[in-house]
């Protein structure tokens, strides 16, 4: 050490959290996630008027979510070598095509190629969307983050509302009314480029330094960043496997279990996913004062009681079980994304396809798997089986602490 050296080399000033672009970029991914999460609010409609098996319905879940899942970490290795700040836009057009099909959709065929342009359109926008939310996150990364990702799951939230109050007024039909606003989200998309456009301006890239650590270390260091990045995807696929059994098939089974209406099950799924909004928001702050991993082994271990508890609950507990669950579950929406981002620096938008896009495509599978499990079963013994996926969150204390991972970093000289 060289305290007298260092003591006269000033430190960069950290860059300020630009909240104007943040809360801007959070509510086109408001509008995204919104039209996304139309498609499972609408199941009970499609599945009465297509008389459609529980199968076709996990099938247009995976064809949503798996097309993005696909094409997300893809889109964001290739923004990581060359941004793109005008794909923003074109996401959102593929977007504004699938409400238009769906619009017009009077067969299964055309459902599928809606929730495919639907999908499409949500694997551009996710990884450049997470990479805008780093690049105005200046020192307060789990914030920022969490401010991005909280529009998306309020999105998801108003879902179930804008079903009961447009889709089961007025059909299908209703879904022009969010080419409006697809149309909307182009338009704050294009003007979110071209800030986008002068960051990457005033601020290229720096070049790579080579490592000097010996070929062997290195060699071990990225074996251990490999195998924690896999358990962390591998624990976001548990989570969504969860996620989806609430929100695609938890309306059916309110629906047969309490005797409600298709309307007033939507109001179960509205407190699971606003809860899980809040929970967002509040997670990505509480990560970065008591650590990411933390967050990570609250959300999933802390939500398992509940879980295990909401299949014997009557409607009143069961709302009541509904926002804790959801508040707990998806605290670490947004801190699973940043605990990746650490993890492989420098690599924002692969890790962010990968952790959004492909952990939740797997996620699609467990839809599919799902609808297969209550053809074959029950909804009920669906729902009990998926009460104890959240215990799966004992792994994540074999992830590495947010100090390893900084320690990880210093070594490799990564930022």
């Amino acid at each position: 050490m060289q305290p007298a050296l260092t003591a006269g080399i000033a430190r960069p000033e950290p860059k300020p959290t630009l909240y104007r672009v943040l809360f801007l970029i959070s509510l086109v991914h408001l509008f995204n996630d919104s039209i996304q999460a139309v498609f499972p609010a609408i199941y009970p409609i499609l599945k009465d008027s297509m008389a459609l098996s529980y199968t076709k319905i996990g099938l247009l879940t995976f064809a949503l979510n798996f097309t993005a899942s696909i094409m997300q970490p893809i889109v964001g290795a290739y923004t990581d070598t060359k941004p793109s700040p005008y794909l923003l836009p074109l996401g959102m057009v593929f977007t504004f095509a699938g409400m238009l099909t769906l619009a017009f959709a009077d067969n299964y065929t055309m459902i599928f190629i809606s929730v495919l342009f639907v999908g499409l359109g949500s694997a551009v926008f996710h990884p450049e969307g997470s990479r805008v939310s780093y690049m105005a996150a200046g020192a307060r990364r789990g914030l920022a983050q969490s401010i991005y990702q909280v529009g998306g799951n309020a999105g998801q939230a108003l879902a179930p509302l804008m079903a009961i109050f447009i889709f089961y007024r007025l059909g299908l039909s209703g879904a022009a009314w969010f080419t409006l606003v697809a149309a909307a989200a182009i338009g704050v998309q294009f003007y979110i480029a071209r800030w986008y456009r002068n960051y990457m301006i005033a601020h290229p890239p720096k070049p790579k330094v080579r490592n000097v650590r010996p070929s062997a270390a290195l060699t071990e260091r990225k074996r251990q960043v490999t195998i924690a990045l896999y358990l962390l995807v591998f624990l976001v696929f548990v989570r969504s496997w969860y996620h989806a059994a609430i929100s695609n098939y938890y309306s059916f089974y309110a629906i047969e279990n309490f005797g409600i209406s298709k309307e007033t099950a939507q109001y179960f799924i509205f407190a699971f996913l606003a809860a899980g909004a809040l929970g967002t928001l509040l997670g990505g702050p509480l990560a970065d004062r008591f650590g990411r991993r933390n967050i990570l082994f609250f959300s999933m271990l802390g939500s398992a009681p509940f879980a295990i508890l909401l299949p014997y609950a009557g409607p009143v507990w069961a709302f009541v079980l509904l926002l804790v669950i959801g508040f707990i579950v998806l605290s670490s929406f947004s801190v699973s994304v940043v605990y990746a981002q650490e993890l492989m620096p420098g690599k924002i938008g692969t890790v962010s396809g990968l952790i959004v896009g492909l952990a939740f495509g797997m996620g699609a599978l467990g839809a599919v798997a799902l609808g297969k499990v209550i053809d074959l079963t029950s909804i009920t013994f669906m729902m009990t089986a998926c009460g104890f996926l959240p215990l799966m969150g004992i792994l994540t204390m074999l992830l590495p602490s947010d100090r390893k991972i900084r320690e990880w970093n210093a070594e490799m000289g990564e930022e």
